[in-house]
């Protein structure tokens, strides 16, 4: 049973689609499907139900994921174990990011990291910080740097690196920038907000509940470039990041404060190569350089 079999399985069982498990994987679709009927032919038991694009784990799909994916972890911490035996800094590392961050935030980190440690096969994957932390919970990535969520897992460990202060944004010529803004005037305008269920949109919600704001339209999007351009460009006011203001308005509203927390995540009881150890202590270097002291509080 090839190892690259049974992640091919564990990545479509966990993304609920062979396209998004490719792009996970860095392979193409046919690969993927390549390699999950292999395990199906050697098994001899069809693993998913496959109705239009409907994936889902057949009986026997669902009885080999726990058991894939221990395999797939025994694997990987024998092989963590085995690295920290030595001071070398190499072999794979796993980064699962969000597009923000590793737009915004992780550029010097990484260019630092690459000239410092060459010898190590950085794999970084984009993907919504919900889904980075679910893989992290389940031991498919290395470290994961995210917007943290508020009541993490009690399988892992989250460390704040930069504070993200969000704010209502609109376009300088948008009818918000002219008087005063008020809950009324928000909710009369199309509002342009990060999907609902990701860690964004849940703590904007919640900001917006005591002060009534609910706008009758929303229009959402996964990424926050795409809402910079389509606040940007008329179609609504948004919240973005205080740091992604560039061209856009500020809208001051007495009593509405958002910030949002970024940092790294691991499974805590994960042991950590060294090429995870190294890039920890890089952002832990950027920590320090923006003046956080204390520990991300354990929530739930």
């Amino acid at each position: 049973m090839l190892i690259d079999n049974l992640k091919a399985f564990t990545a479509v069982a966990t993304a609920g689609s062979f396209s998004r498990a490719a792009e996970m994987l860095h392979l193409t679709q046919p690969a993927v499907s390549k390699r999950v009927a292999a395990l199906e032919e050697e098994l001899g038991r069809r693993l998913f139900d496959r109705i239009g694009r409907q994936v889902s784990l057949t009986e026997a799909g669902r009885v080999l994921l726990p058991q894939a994916r221990r395999i797939l972890l025994d694997l990987e911490e024998t092989r963590r174990l085995l690295d920290s035996l030595s001071d070398r800094v190499e072999g794979p590392l796993v980064l699962a990011t969000s597009h923000h961050i590793g737009l915004r935030r992780l550029p010097p980190v990484l260019k630092a990291f690459a000239r410092q440690y060459p010898a190590v096969e950085l794999d970084i994957r984009f993907m919504d910080s919900e889904d980075a932390c679910r893989f992290a919970e389940q031991g498919l990535v290395d470290l994961a740097v995210v917007t943290l969520p508020e009541r993490p897992s009690p399988l892992l460990s989250c460390r704040v690196i930069w504070d993200d202060p969000l704010v209502p944004m609109a376009a300088p010529d948008h009818d918000l920038t002219r008087g005063d803004v008020t809950p009324q005037r928000l909710n009369a305008h199309a509002a342009i907000l990060p999907p609902s269920g990701t860690f964004t949109r849940g703590l904007v919600e919640r900001a917006f509940l005591p002060l009534g704001i609910a706008p009758a339209r929303i229009l959402e999007t996964n990424y926050l470039e795409t809402i910079q351009m389509m606040v940007g460009i008329g179609l609504g006011w948004g919240v973005l990041p205080l740091s992604m203001g560039e061209s856009l308005q500020r809208l001051a509203l007495e009593g509405l404060t958002m910030g949002r927390s970024l940092g790294w995540v691991t499974h805590r009881e994960r042991t950590r190569s060294n090429a995870a150890t190294a890039l920890i202590r890089l952002l832990e270097a950027q920590r320090a350089m923006s003046g956080r002291l204390s520990e991300f509080p354990p929530m739930g």
